[in-house]
């Protein structure tokens, strides 16, 4: 997924680091040896030729970079902790880099950390008030505090000059659904459903998940009925959607439909749901 971005990042590093003088050739041979390591997916030995080329030069100033690409070497080897301690190296080199303020808030987030990485999003906004990855990142930590206050400026900020931002708008949605108000939800669902055109296009991917959050909606408003239409036509534009077959077959028990119930519950094991989740469910169809 990164190795693309890493053989750009780093062979632009070898370039900078051989116009800087003649005495650097080492250090950016063995930057491009990390980035033809990375290429053949030998990222253990990408990190050794990223350690070579630091130990080498300590000092060089695009070592800000290379402890970043490190850190994700290491959090994609499932190093955590030393990807962000790599992260940490990074920013004290370089504290204002939102590259690097995004990759330790993305891992600090996945480590579910979530003052550490809304600290990093927030310098983000400060460098780039309009950054929408990090002002969606920050709306989704406040709403996981429940701190809905702040995840609404966030959102507003976004919506302001992204108006057709699909993640901004779903969770919009989310938003007025959690404070229950229902209507306000359902409007922002609405208005998706009725334009289909986003930041970029939406696919038929993203408008059956504006279904899914619609019938959650209706559910939450005991208009069930509504919910099961909706869920159709989720599963419709896109069958492997298991959110929707665990919903469907909510609502089919509170129909007594079982049997119809217990093929959503199956289905919705097959595309990924964990046993234990679908188990209570099962158990109620017999």
């Amino acid at each position: 997924m990164y190795k693309k971005f890493y053989v750009l990042l780093i062979m632009g590093i070898c370039a900078c680091a051989t116009s800087l003088a003649q005495a650097q050739t080492t250090y950016a041979e063995w930057c491009e040896r990390a980035a033809t390591a990375i290429e053949g997916d030998s990222l253990t030995q990408a990190q050794e030729y990223i350690r070579q080329a630091l130990r080498l030069d300590p000092s060089n100033p695009n070592n800000a970079m290379l402890f970043s690409n490190l850190g994700t070497i290491q959090r994609e080897q499932g190093q955590y902790e030393l990807a962000l301690e790599s992260y940490q190296l990074a920013l004290n080199l370089s504290p204002m880099s939102v590259p690097i303020l995004m990759n330790h808030a993305t891992l600090s987030l996945e480590l579910g950390r979530y003052d550490a990485a809304r600290a990093d999003y927030s310098q983000v906004i400060e460098l780039e008030p309009h950054h929408k990855e990090a002002l969606l990142m920050r709306a989704y930590i406040y709403m996981q505090q429940q701190v809905y206050k702040f995840a609404r400026q966030d959102y507003d900020t976004l919506l302001r000059y992204a108006p057709l931002n699909f993640s901004g708008r779903l969770g919009l949605a989310t938003l007025h659904q959690r404070e229950q108000h229902y209507e306000e939800a359902l409007k922002v669902l609405g208005g998706m459903l009725a334009d289909k055109g986003g930041d970029p296009a939406y696919s038929e991917s993203d408008l059956a998940l504006v279904y899914i959050a619609r019938a959650g909606v209706e559910l939450d408003m005991r208009r069930e009925d509504l919910a099961l239409l909706d869920l159709h036509e989720a599963i419709r534009l896109d069958a492997g959607q298991a959110e929707a077959y665990m919903m469907r077959g909510q609502v089919y028990l509170m129909q007594d439909k079982k049997a119809q119930a217990r093929r959503d519950f199956e289905k919705a094991v097959s595309l990924g749901v964990p046993q234990s989740e679908a188990r209570e469910w099962l158990m109620r169809c017999q």
